[in-house]
């Protein structure tokens, strides 16, 4: 019995946004100036960790963008021959590899490594009578005995994680000097030596200890999660490492195609209307500025609600729940586009204001360049500069704008699990007494290390690639 592909609207431009960021790096390479720039990026420990980490994150949603439906078990007297059914349900790789702790779900709230249940509840006893109890998890530390002790057991569970870092960073430390020993017609020893002192044009020591640094949590993952719900469970007993996955894909989602979907509208615009001045110019500035002057927050609310209407009116659209809630997060990737380019299509009118007034461009105007050949040569690649230290610098505040707007309630769907429905979900449960504190907290770990990631890389990015920046 096999399983269905299913190929969801994200996930295509998913896979083409991949395929591009192939070919810009391809072409890099074999831009000199582009590939000097990326250098001194490389140089930086802290970019070049912001990097491993963005990486990481990168391919956790890649696998959570390979979507399928499994295979239903044959009816009782149905033929073999029959035609295979498929689940509605619609999983995807990350989901299959994490299929321990997306199936042990508890009854509500567990603390991290609990045994127990987080609130007490009225049992039977077995003499008679009545008890409040917190009853023990179903799922989380059930191997655990009533006077075993569960620091023992974690210390013996986690024994062999370093051992196992230290093999996959030592991996990748003989792969790294592999390449360099080749690459300078040097000995493997001496590559390593300068690897490890810090000798090379890339701080590959900074990426070394960052690996080694997953690689321990990655293995401490693998040796506890299928025992212990490691970041406690949700109300409705979900675990929460589960959850904050998940979410790593929504956030990419809503930061990335955000920008592709903006890049257009800013480029185009703010091109024309640097260049071409006169009523373009006009209308340009008067279009950014009435759409600055409406509150963004009241503007997504309305396109986001009235895409909601739409949705739900046409539910002939949908085969299965994942299409629908993807469309709504496809949509809110484009309202989020469409209202978010004016800062960018400002910049580069601005900068296109000053280059269309240097030599090299009159000069092509007087050998009668025509305009579309002097913007397309001239003045789209020297501001392309501007474009990338954007989009860079606009990744961290798409992720935490999503994150706002599900927890107002106009962001993804319901059955989209983001960071911003993680916390929409915890707000009401701060209040109470003892607090519910870990999804709260673990969703805003990952959104830390996720927008810290980019914003260590885009400052690395904006020295690089800036002609004015302070290198």
């Amino acid at each position: 019995m096999t399983v269905q592909p299913v190929l969801l609207l994200t996930d295509l431009l998913v896979f083409i946004l991949i395929l591009g960021a192939l070919a810009l790096a391809v072409r890099a390479r074999r831009h000199a100036p582009s590939l000097e720039a990326w250098r001194r990026v490389g140089k930086k420990p802290a970019a070049m960790a912001a990097a491993i980490l963005l990486l990481i994150f990168a391919a956790i949603g890649f696998l959570d963008s390979l979507h399928y439906r499994e295979p239903l078990p044959p009816a009782p007297g149905d033929a073999a021959a029959a035609q295979i059914r498929h689940s509605a349900e619609v999983l995807s790789v990350l989901d299959g590899l994490l299929t321990p702790l997306r199936r042990q779900t508890e009854k509500t709230y567990s603390a991290p490594f609990a045994r127990e249940l987080f609130q007490r509840e009225t049992v039977e006893r077995p003499g008679g009578g009545q008890a409040r109890i917190y009853p023990r998890l179903v799922y989380g530390a059930r191997h655990l005995q009533t006077g075993d002790s569960l620091l023992a057991d974690v210390a013996r569970r986690l024994a062999w994680t370093p051992f196992a870092a230290l093999a996959a960073s030592g991996l990748l430390l003989l792969t790294l000097s592999a390449l360099a020993a080749r690459r300078h017609d040097s000995s493997l020893a001496a590559a390593m030596r300068r690897i490890l002192a810090g000798r090379t044009t890339l701080a590959w020591r900074a990426v070394l200890a960052v690996a080694f640094l997953i690689a321990l949590l990655i293995a401490a993952g693998i040796a506890l999660a299928p025992h212990y719900h490691l970041l406690g469970t949700d109300k409705v007993g979900q675990d929460i490492l589960y959850l904050s996955l998940k979410s790593v894909r929504t956030g990419l989602v809503i930061g990335t195609l955000t920008t592709l979907i903006m890049l257009p509208f800013a480029i185009a615009l703010g091109i024309a209307a640097g260049y071409l001045g006169g009523w373009v110019d006009d209308a340009v500035q008067y279009l950014y500025t009435v759409l600055n002057a409406i509150p963004s927050v009241l503007l997504i609310a309305a396109s986001v609600l009235m895409m909601q209407v739409a949705i739900d009116t046409h539910p002939q659209w949908f085969d299965t729940a994942a299409q629908r809630a993807d469309a709504r997060l496809l949509a809110l990737c484009a309202i989020l586009g469409i209202t978010s380019w004016t800062g960018l299509c400002r910049l580069l009118r601005g900068e296109t204001l000053k280059l269309r007034e240097l030599d090299y461009v009159q000069a092509a105007r007087a050998f009668g360049a025509s305009t579309a050949a002097i913007l397309r040569r001239h003045i789209l690649p020297n501001v392309m500069h501007i474009v990338l230290i954007t989009v860079v610098l606009d990744f961290s505040g798409l992720v935490l704008a999503e994150a706002v707007l599900s927890y107002v309630g106009i962001g993804v769907d319901p059955g989209t699990i983001s960071f911003g429905s993680m916390i929409n979900m915890a707000r009401a449960e701060l209040a109470r007494e003892p607090v519910v504190w870990w999804s709260l907290a673990s969703a805003f770990a990952f959104m830390l290390l996720l927008v810290l990631s980019a914003n260590l890389l885009a400052d690395a990015v904006r020295d690089a690639f800036d002609p004015g920046g302070g290198r």
